[in-house]
């Protein structure tokens, strides 16, 4: 009896692991194992409905901001400079001291030259005495006239003698106040081209710094010239015309400019026509030679399709697209041609079709295939409130 006990609890032994694998083998998927959050609900994300909407055609041209005014700073004499007064990169008025170069030499010249004044004032006074005192002998017969008329001609040579000792001294005068560097025109000046001890003006003018007045500014680009009597006359003033800087981030300048004009010629080289608008700087934000793009109103856009900025993704190859929610709830990446970027969002010129639903946000837990619980966006400027007044 013993042994077939020990016999039944050795056969029990090897048969319980292969009952227990037969059991397992015999489960469903869902029954081995259940995934970790297969209670979860459906996750949360804002969606706004795709509506057709009229908008402003924009048109985008590619331009360079420049300077209204520049002026390069020259030494007008020659000298050392003593003394540096602004501070670089600093917004300086006219007539502000710039440089000052050492005036000895200049000073001297005017003193020279005032003393040579001086000496032709007293010969015109002795030459107009003697005159007078002729003139007198002459009335008496006391004198001829070949007599007074040398004393007339001395007087004459004496009173030229003093008008150009006069002129030296006032272009010694210029000279020494050359000697103090002055802004010719406000703005942003730059950075110093010399430094103190540096010999300047010595055979030619040497530059010293440079100025820039940048509010406001200019910004110059091209158009096509197929059709530029409407940029012509908008120019002209014949309508009003505001433009827009895009900058190089894509990000809108606050500050809208106007268009000043279109150029009389166009460029047979390319086919197009230059033009040039004017901005408000009053920060010094914009600076001259920055590339930029500038955007003006070409006209509506009747049933334009805009989604919010948010919703535009970018892929890592920069292709735009956006979460599509289908009917059944099930989201989809969908890559999308975009147009402009406009105040009510990015206009979509292919992939979206008016009454489809976009993810705005809650982009960061949902992939596409996933079933989500779409509510409405209640944040920003929708596309769909950009048709109402």
């Amino acid at each position: 009896m013993r042994r077939r006990e020990r016999r039944r609890l050795r056969v029990a032994r090897l048969l319980t692991p292969c009952l227990l694998g037969v059991t397992l083998a015999t489960c469903g998927p869902d029954e081995r194992q259940a995934a970790p959050g297969a209670g979860m609900p459906p996750a949360t994300v804002s969606t706004v409905a795709v509506r057709a909407t009229s908008v402003p055609r924009m048109l985008d041209l590619p331009g360079r901001l420049a300077s209204t005014r520049v002026a390069e700073v020259r030494a007008q004499v020659s000298g050392i400079i003593r003394e540096r007064t602004f501070e670089e990169g600093s917004i300086v008025r006219k007539g502000d001291v710039l440089f000052r170069i050492d005036p000895a030499v200049y000073q001297a010249d005017v003193d020279a030259k005032t003393a040579a004044l001086a000496r032709a004032e007293a010969t015109r006074v002795q030459a107009s005495k003697q005159s007078e005192r002729t003139e007198t002998l002459l009335e008496k017969q006391a004198a001829s006239s070949a007599q007074y008329d040398i004393v007339t001609a001395t007087l004459r040579q004496a009173e030229a003698d003093v008008a150009s000792a006069k002129a030296l001294l006032a272009r010694a005068k210029i000279d020494l106040d050359y000697a103090t560097v002055r802004a010719p025109i406000g703005g942003r000046i730059g950075r110093a081209l010399v430094t103190e001890g540096a010999l300047v003006g010595q055979g030619d003018a040497t530059r010293l710094a440079l100025i820039q007045q940048i509010d406001p500014i200019y910004a110059d680009f091209n158009a096509a010239a197929s059709d530029p009597s409407p940029l012509a006359d908008r120019a002209a003033g014949k309508e009003a015309t505001e433009v827009r800087l895009v900058l190089p981030d894509g990000s809108v300048f606050a500050d809208a400019g106007k268009l000043l004009f279109t150029d009389v010629s166009v460029d047979p080289g390319t086919g197009q026509v230059s033009l040039r608008g004017t901005f408000p700087n009053r920060k010094g934000a914009l600076l001259p030679g920055a590339y930029v793009r500038v955007r003006m109103a070409q006209g509506m856009s009747a049933d334009a399709v805009i989604v919010p900025a948010q919703a535009i993704q970018r892929s890592s190859a920069g292709v735009a697209q956006a979460f599509v929610v289908g009917g059944d709830k099930v989201i989809a990446l969908r890559p999308l041609r975009v147009g402009a970027l406009t105040d009510a969002g990015w206009i979509v010129e292919e992939g979206l079709k008016p009454g489809e639903t976009v993810v705005v946000e809650g982009f960061q837990k949902i992939q596409p295939g996933m079933t989500v619980n779409p509510v409405p966006w209640q944040g920003g400027r929708t596309a769909a409130a950009a048709d109402q007044p």
